[in-house]
């Protein structure tokens, strides 16, 4: 039997979290790691308190044609980058790698060229995350260097994303 690289591991996490996610369009699960330890874990869903899609029956960004990447105020979720961050402080986050993987909700199928979204980026960026791995397929998966994007200032003005 061989063994499960160290990337896929994690992101087998991360695709086990986003199944808590409450969004009816795209569930999203993230997990952060540091020195080979998870230390905090989050996924797409309404604010703590206020109803989620899931429980209201519909996505108001779905009901009124939103496209993906646009209009992200009219969505009722925190991002799961967002919520993973919110979760620890910043001092265990310097130099650690967010591994980041998304479900289509209709069609069952992963999403491919998933990307965080501006806002994610930032936080990110301020959070001292290094890497970003994201899930493309059940074995195929993406570096990101977060020192990319912030040499890339053009990036953080992108609409792609959830």
């Amino acid at each position: 039997m061989q063994r499960r690289d160290k990337h896929n591991y994690y992101l087998d996490i991360a695709e086990t979290v986003l199944e808590r996610g409450t969004c009816l369009r795209r569930n999203y699960g993230a997990i952060i790691v540091k020195n080979d330890e998870i230390i905090s874990t989050g996924y797409s869903g309404a604010p703590r308190g206020r109803v989620n899609c899931s429980d209201l029956g519909y996505c108001m960004r779905k009901k009124l044609g939103i496209q993906r990447g646009q209009n992200y105020e009219k969505c009722r979720s925190v991002h799961a980058e967002a919520n993973c961050i919110i979760s620890t402080s910043r001092r265990n986050m310097l130099e650690s790698t967010l591994y980041l993987v998304g479900k289509d909700m209709e069609t069952g199928k992963l999403v491919e060229n998933a990307n965080s979204c501006t806002m994610c980026k930032r936080l990110i960026i301020n959070a001292g995350i290094d890497n970003v791995v994201i899930r493309d397929n059940r074995d195929l998966y993406r570096l990101v260097k977060v020192q990319d994007w912030i040499d890339d200032d053009d990036s953080l003005g992108s609409t792609m994303g959830y």
